[in-house]
């Protein structure tokens, strides 16, 4: 596959953000729940932001690897499903947190959703075609593996760890808000 090393699906509001609109940094990570190298690049970003603050924006978009890990796709739907309860980063987060098999309904119950609607929703699978609109994006921009990060709508190629990550987020140029982002 040819490498795209440009973000193909601007940050809308089918995302889930982290961040002004305003920021001059936009951070989008493409990344599986069930990804231990998802896990760890998550706990980098989360030291960027704390760093920049409200200078950076982050969207996290899904790109569950079933071949590799079967219940990806679940879990990507039971966050779109958390977010109808607007609750989308506090189910986020209980997924990266964990590194054991996962019941995403336990984690609802833990948040405070409404377990019925939340069920439903994973059982009718209502955020299938999100997710797949997600992987979709993912495909077209060059993604192949998780995690995978774009800054201002450019592949970040380095490593995902703190130090590179900050260098690289320091040396982007602030972009105007754009199709692109």
């Amino acid at each position: 596959m040819a490498c795209h090393p440009r973000l193909a699906v601007p940050v809308g509001p089918e995302d889930h953000v982290l961040g002004s609109p305003e920021a001059q940094l936009t951070l989008v990570m493409y990344g599986d729940y069930t990804c231990p190298y998802t896990r760890r690049a998550s706990a980098f970003v989360d030291v960027a932001r704390r760093k920049l603050g409200r200078r950076m924006r982050y969207a996290f978009r899904h790109f569950p690897r079933e071949e590799l890990h079967p219940e990806a796709t679940l879990l990507a739907e039971a966050a779109h499903a958390a977010a109808a309860q607007r609750k989308f980063w506090e189910m986020h987060e209980a997924l990266l947190r964990t590194d054991e098999p996962v019941d995403p309904a336990e984690i609802a119950a833990h948040l405070g959703l409404d377990i019925e609607g939340f069920a439903t929703e994973l059982q009718a699978r209502t955020h299938r075609a999100q997710v797949a609109r997600e992987v979709d994006g993912g495909v077209r921009s060059g993604v192949t593996g998780t995690p995978t990060l774009f800054i201002n709508g450019k592949r970040h190629m380095g490593t995902w760890e703190s130090g590179s990550l900050l260098r690289a987020l320091g040396g982007a140029p602030a972009m105007a808000r754009s199709a692109h982002l």
